[in-house]
């Protein structure tokens, strides 16, 4: 996908305050941390049409309003994911700015998880 320079920069600013990790940190922080949580910030239909298995949805365009409500404790290990990794560098930046102090980013996003093999579930 073609990103505009618009977006490019928001995420790159957003970048600059949050921490990235590749699909191997996540499993190995998930596997460690039994109160970790993998949010699958992309659009409904995205959700739909294939997650990666045991992760929560909680879509980009609600994340600042459900968050605190979903996943009060603001020590919780957030470990977000879009697509592609832009988006959940954008709500991983929000996540920080409300108080929550242990957010991470999965870099490549969905299409990392999918090459990697994890798991994945669909509503059908």
């Amino acid at each position: 996908m073609q990103h505009s320079s618009g977006f490019l920069k928001l995420v790159d600013d957003a970048r600059s305050r949050i921490s990235e990790i590749t699909v191997e940190e996540a499993r190995e922080r998930l596997d460690k941390n039994p109160g970790a949580v993998l949010i699958d910030v992309r659009e409904d239909h995205e959700w739909q049409n294939g997650r990666a298995a045991g992760a929560v949805h909680l879509g980009k365009g609600i994340l600042e309003r459900d968050l605190e409500a979903k996943h009060p404790d603001l020590n919780a290990e957030l470990i977000m994911y879009c697509g592609g990794g832009y988006r959940s560098a954008l709500t991983a930046d929000a996540a920080q700015k409300m108080g929550y102090t242990n957010v991470l980013s999965l870099a490549g996003g969905y299409k990392a998880l999918v090459a990697s093999g994890w798991e994945i579930k669909t509503d059908s």
